[in-house]
């Protein structure tokens, strides 16, 4: 009678596989009695289970109906627990060497993880060795993650007694309707949310620490500085060397360091975040922007020039004045009192200008001059925009993360209508540009409505759908970034891959139906009332800096030859034949190529290495027997044999292989 009535008072859930299967459990269950019950080598490489799209720890109660993927070791989902672990584990290591050491936040980040720590002496790269080989010891334990949830006032003053006042903090400053979460291995705990692995042997031994770093805590310059140790970790060793090989090519291809030797760029302290381009450099510059100027005219656009200060007022309207004042760069709006003395005397300003950190607005201000019809749109308004941008010291990078910087920028104006058409010759453009520039591999993403935004739900569903259904209809495969998209509407990325496999977001296109709300624009219906057009906000390259840095360390310095600042060098071998090779160098010149010419008195195999490194892809050599025979001897960066040609056969060879993509259509 009581096991009749007991199994009429149990509760059954029903757990759905991704494969439809359906499985029946009494009252709960979890994640690794699934695996179980599917298989024993399941349940031996199960990890964690995503849960109704949560990731939660394999252990965890489920008393509901729920729809359940098993994570195992071969899953992207596996990678993040992986690297998340393997920050705990450091961070028990380093407490365990160093007992002073307080510990902070340590999340995992792309490819790594790092954890800050709070300690008066900063750690040094030979701690790293110590600690690494701690964290092996603590992995081998095979120490269970166990989680707990502790009361909210019990936490602070435990962690406050301990001495982890940071610890302290982060409670004290959590929701008061979160639970409080921690996380222990054995007899070290950390206050975490999870989820984590069954135990530390799950991590396995694919990871290395890789530097160490200051940084302030929470961001903010005005708090204590802490001490940051970074490191990779991966699900196997052979991933590990690749990372490693990857990051040592990387090395190898740094832009600063390729536009150091090429002579192409510098930057200094008195100019933080501007580059000083060298003439070479500006050649490279000069030719991308020249390219694509050709490339936007065939395309309809129409290129504009807008100034650099716009009043606040415009700023305040579009909205970018609330969410971007502290990094951009505001100017006082104020004439100067002269004194009788000459000394000047400047009122409180009564209004600010801003030097314009992107070109949307003042592109409006274009737009909203004389009256637009229906017929008129779309109209396509390019320019090539210097904006400037108040990065912070700490987050500037080379080239590839400046505060000046030039973007070839482009606002389209269209009726709703022609969003779709738009759309798709913008992605035909932008995939044609970067495979011109040798980049094929391009991943597409559409990143959907911030927390943070403007404009209505209805109006944003408007626009997730255009563009949605814009990329089904142009054929390409894409993700959803959720909470990526601009704060005025989503947008679609483009991912380049290089040739050592890192990815680079640099095209955009965003879909916009506020900031034409906002600064009142409006064109003529075919009803004969007043309409606000849709703005399309679209790059191809985005930062010309950045992307001419991506180009630097994609290529390695070795340019596509129309590209390249120099294409040739003509030498000599001895000085009886400079005549001849200023007949050769002067005809290249005359045909439009970027030519050198180097009679200096030096050994041939010295200026063969010196332009060798500076990635110079033919070397003409003229000796004797070339001038008597009216030939060169072409060596090819890369190639040990060389060519040995006729002058007519050089002047063509050379002039076929330095064509633009545009000379070749």
């Amino acid at each position: 009678m009581s096991s009749q009535l007991e199994k009429q008072t149990q509760k059954m859930i029903v757990i759905t596989l991704p494969d439809g299967k359906k499985m029946e459990f009494s009252n709960s269950t979890t994640g690794l009695e699934i695996a179980k019950t599917i298989s024993s080598s399941l349940a031996k490489a199960a990890l964690a289970i995503i849960k109704n799209d949560s990731l939660i720890d394999l252990s965890a109660k489920i008393t509901e109906n729920a729809s359940v993927n098993i994570i195992t070791r071969d899953s992207d989902e596996a990678l993040e627990l992986i690297r998340h672990d393997t920050a705990h584990v450091m961070a028990e290591a380093v407490q365990e060497l160093f007992p002073d050491a307080q510990v902070t936040i340590g999340p995992s980040i792309e490819n790594g993880f790092y954890y800050d720590f709070a300690r008066e002496i900063p750690f040094s790269t030979e701690d790293l060795t110590a600690i690494e080989k701690k964290m092996r010891q603590i992995i081998e334990r095979n120490e269970p993650f166990i989680r707990e949830v502790w009361d909210r006032e019990t936490a602070i003053k435990h962690f406050s007694d301990k001495g982890e006042k940071y610890k302290a903090e982060i409670i004290y400053d959590l929701p008061a309707n979160e639970d409080v979460t921690v996380y222990k291995q054995g007899d070290w705990y950390d206050l975490c949310r999870g989820p984590h692995l069954p135990s530390t042997k799950h991590i396995g031994t694919a990871f290395k620490l890789m530097k160490v770093a200051g940084a302030y805590w929470r961001g903010d310059s005005k708090n204590a500085m802490l001490h940051r140790i970074y490191g990779t970790a991966w699900r196997n060793d052979k991933e590990l060397k690749a990372y490693l090989t990857m990051l040592d090519e990387a090395e190898k291809r740094d832009h600063r360091k390729l536009g150091r030797e090429m002579d192409l760029f510098h930057l200094q302290e008195e100019a933080q975040g501007s580059v000083f381009w060298h003439d070479k450099g500006y050649t490279i510059w000069l030719e991308l922007e020249k390219y694509i100027r050709c490339r936007l005219q065939d395309a309809g656009y129409q290129e504009v020039k807008t100034p650099q200060l716009l009043d606040s007022k415009f700023w305040e309207q579009s909205g970018h004045w609330s969410k971007f004042r502290e990094n951009m760069f505001v100017v006082p709006d104020v004439v100067p009192n002269i004194e009788d003395d000459g000394s000047i005397f400047n009122e409180e300003p009564k209004n600010y200008m801003a030097i314009k950190p992107m070109n949307c607005p003042a592109h409006v201000q274009i737009f909203k001059q004389g009256i637009k019809s229906y017929r008129d749109l779309p109209i396509r308004m390019a320019e090539f925009g210097c904006c400037h941008r108040n990065e912070p010291h700490g987050a500037l990078h080379g080239i590839m993360r400046v505060r000046q910087m030039t973007q070839d920028d482009a606002h389209i104006f269209v009726r709703e209508d022609q969003i779709l058409e738009e759309t798709l010759s913008f992605c035909h453009l932008l995939l044609s540009v970067y495979k011109d520039l040798g980049f094929e591999d391009v991943a597409v993403k559409l990143s959907t409505r911030p927390d943070v935004r403007a404009g209505e739900d209805e109006t944003w569903n408007k626009a997730e759908d255009a563009l949605g259904q814009a990329l089904e209809k142009a054929g390409l495969t894409f993700s959803i970034n959720p909470g990526e998209g601009a704060f005025y509407g989503p947008k679609i990325e483009f991912v380049l891959k290089d040739a050592i496999g890192r990815d680079w977001q640099c095209g955009t296109l965003q879909l916009d139906f506020v900031l034409p709300e906002r600064l009142d624009a409006n064109y003529i219906g075919e009803d004969g009332q007043k309409h606000r057009p849709v703005m399309l906000h679209r790059a191809i390259l985005g930062s010309m800096e950045r992307f001419i840095g991506i180009l630097i360390e994609n290529y390695a310095g070795k340019f596509p030859l129309w590209l390249a600042p120099v294409q040739a060098v003509v030498t000599t071998i001895t000085g009886e034949t400079d005549d001849y090779a200023e007949e050769v160098y002067d005809t290249l010149k005359s045909k439009g190529m970027r030519v050198e010419l180097d009679l200096r008195n030096e050994k041939i195999n010295r200026k063969i290495r010196e332009h060798s490194l500076a990635k110079v892809q033919h070397i003409i050599v003229v000796g004797a027997r070339e001038k008597d025979e009216r030939k060169t001897a072409i060596r090819t960066l890369g190639q040990k044999e060389q060519k040995f040609l006729s002058f007519d056969e050089t002047i063509e060879f050379l002039h076929n292989e330095t064509r633009s993509p545009l000379e070749k259509t």
